[in-house]
C-alpha cells in the first residue's frame, strides 16, 4: 500500500461518516468568527433554538469593519458599529470567547489564530472567510465556509465536505535579495492562472519552503485561494514547533511532547502519490507586481504591461482589454512608469512583524513621495506592540508613513480605509478585483518590500534599485 499525503492523513483523521461518493461528514476542531460573516449564523441558531455544541472551540474577534485610525472612541460608520456590537452580544449569548476591540489580543482572525496557538498542526479549522487557508501553514486542514456553514459548525461541530484532489507544489532554488513569499505566490498564479488549483488541496514542499519562517509560509498558504484552492498546507516541522511553543492555546508540559510526537507523523509519506505536481524554481526570480484586475496579472517589476493581442485566445484578450480600461493603463508601458496615490502595508497576507520589519528596512532613512499617502496597519495589536518595542513605528513615521491600529483596513472596503474612484494603490493585500479597495479603486498587488519602495518612489518601483 502506498503512503498517504498530509492532506489524506488529516482528512482520514476527521471523518465522522463517509458517504461513499467523495464526500464525508468532517469533524471541525476549531472555528474562528468575525463580525461581517456571522450575524446570519447566530440568527439562524436562535430561530432553530440551537446552542453551541462545544463553545470552547470557537473564538470571535472583530477585524474587517474596525477603524484603524483611532481606538477608544465612537465608531463613525453606523454599519461597522452595529456589526462589531452584534458580534460581542452573539458571542456572549452563546458562551463563545470574544476578543473585544480594545483587547490587547485583537487583530485579524488569520493573524491572531496562530498568535494565540488556536491554530495547531493536525486540526481542522474553519472560518467564514476565504483566506482561512492561511492556517494550513501549520499543517492544519483549514478552509473558509459560508454563513450557514458557520451556524452548522457552532451547533454540531461537524460539516459535510467534498474530498479534494491533491496538488504538490515544489518550490526549489534560493530566492534573490528582496524576493519573498508574496513574490513566489504571485509568480505561481501569474504563470498558471487563478483556477489552476481549483478542486485541489495544495501541499507546498521543496527546499525553498523548508527554509521559510512561519510568516512566509502563512503568506504562501494565504494566497492559495487566489490560485483556486480552498486549502493550502505545509507539513509541520521544527520551525513550526518552535513558533508554537508557549502560545496560550498550545499544549504545555507533558502534553506538548505528546503533541509534537504526533505532529511529526503528519508529514507526507515517502511513497505518497499526489494527483498533480508542479515545480517552481525561484532562482533568479524578480520581484512581482500585478498590472490588472486579477492576481493572475502578475509579472516581473522590470516587465511591461502586456498587449491584449498577445493573449492565447480571444476570451483572454477581451479580459485584458477590460482590465486595462479599468486600470487606466496602456499596453507596452513600463510598470515603473505607473504612479501611485496610496500605499497599503498590512492585511492577513502581509501584516505580521516580519513583514513590517522588511518594509521598515526599505523605508529607513528615506521619505514617502509628496504625491503619495502611505499607511502601515499591523495585523494584530500584538504585532503593533512588538513593532513599537523595536522602533519600527518611528522608522515609518519619520519616513512619512501613517502608523495605524490593527485591522483588515484597506484590504477590503468594509471600513473607513478605502480608495476613491480612479485612485491607485500599491498594496500588500491579496486581491486586486475591481472595487476591492473601494469603488473605482485601482490595486496593484506586491510584497511589503515592494510596497515600501513604491511609497518612496511615488510610483511602482523595483525595491532592488530603491534600497540599493
Amino acid at each position: 500500500m502506498s503512503g498517504r499525503t498530509l492532506y489524506q492523513k488529516l482528512w482520514d483523521a476527521h471523518v465522522v461518516r463517509d458517504f461513499g461518493d467523495g464526500s464525508a461528514l468532517i469533524y471541525v476542531d476549531r472555528h474562528l468568527l468575525q463580525e461581517t460573516s456571522t450575524h446570519q449564523s447566530f440568527a439562524a441558531l436562535r430561530e432553530s433554538g440551537r446552542a453551541a455544541r462545544r463553545a470552547e472551540t470557537h473564538l470571535a474577534v472583530p477585524d474587517h469593519a474596525v477603524p484603524t485610525d483611532a481606538r477608544g472612541g465612537p465608531i463613525v460608520d453606523a454599519l461597522a458599529e452595529a456589526q462589531i456590537a452584534a458580534l460581542k452580544i452573539n458571542a456572549r449569548d452563546f458562551g463563545i470567547a470574544h476578543i473585544d476591540l480594545e483587547d490587547a489580543r485583537q487583530g485579524i482572525v488569520h493573524v491572531i489564530g496562530p498568535e494565540q496557538g488556536l491554530t495547531l498542526p493536525g486540526i481542522t479549522l474553519a472560518c467564514g472567510d476565504s483566506h482561512t487557508s492561511t492556517h494550513g501553514a501549520f499543517g492544519a486542514l483549514a478552509f473558509g465556509i459560508g454563513a450557514s456553514d458557520c451556524a452548522t459548525v457552532i451547533a454540531t461541530q461537524c460539516l459535510v465536505q467534498q474530498r479534494a484532489r491533491t496538488l504538490e507544489i515544489r518550490i526549489e532554488g534560493t530566492p534573490g535579495p528582496w524576493v519573498g513569499a508574496k513574490d513566489l505566490a504571485l509568480a505561481l498564479i501569474g504563470r498558471h492562472g487563478t483556477g489552476f488549483a481549483a478542486g485541489h488541496a495544495i501541499e507546498y514542499r521543496g527546499a525553498a519552503v523548508e527554509a521559510m519562517p512561519m510568516a512566509a509560509r502563512m503568506t504562501l498558504c494565504n494566497m492559495s485561494i487566489e490560485a483556486g484552492a480552498r486549502i493550502g498546507m505545509v507539513a509541520p516541522d521544527a520551525t513550526t514547533f518552535a513558533w508554537l511553543r508557549g502560545r496560550p492555546y498550545a499544549p504545555s508540559g507533558a502534553m506538548w511532547y505528546r503533541a509534537v510526537d504526533y505532529w511529526r507523523s503528519l508529514a507526507s509519506d515517502a511513497g505518497a502519490a499526489y494527483d498533480r505536481s508542479l515545480t517552481l524554481d525561484v532562482t533568479g526570480l524578480a520581484p512581482q507586481v500585478t498590472w490588472g484586475t486579477s492576481p493572475q496579472d502578475a509579472i516581473a517589476i522590470d516587465a511591461r504591461v502586456p498587449h491584449p493581442d498577445e493573449a492565447e485566445d480571444e476570451s483572454e484578450a477581451q479580459r485584458r482589454r477590460r482590465a486595462l480600461a479599468y486600470m487606466g493603463l496602456t499596453p507596452g508601458m513600463a510598470l515603473c512608469d505607473i504612479s501611485v496615490d496610496h500605499v497599503f502595508i498590512g492585511s492577513c497576507t502581509n501584516g505580521r512583524i516580519e513583514d513590517l520589519r522588511i518594509a521598515a528596512e526599505v523605508a529607513s532613512g528615506r521619505r514617502v513621495a509628496s504625491t503619495t499617502r502611505a499607511i502601515v496597519v499591523p495585523g494584530s495589536t500584538a504585532v503593533k506592540r512588538q513593532a513599537e518595542a523595536e522602533g519600527l513605528d518611528r522608522i515609518f513615521t519619520d519616513a512619512g508613513f501613517e502608523w495605524r491600529h490593527a485591522g483588515c483596513s484597506m484590504c477590503v472596503a468594509m471600513n473607513a480605509d478605502r480608495l476613491q474612484p480612479g485612485e491607485r494603490c500599491a498594496s500588500t493585500s491579496n486581491r486586486n478585483f475591481e472595487g476591492r479597495q473601494g469603488r473605482g479603486g485601482r490595486t496593484h498587488l506586491m510584497s511589503p518590500a515592494m510596497a515600501a519602495a513604491a511609497a518612496i518612489a511615488g510610483h511602482l518601483a523595483d525595491v532592488r534599485e530603491v534600497a540599493a
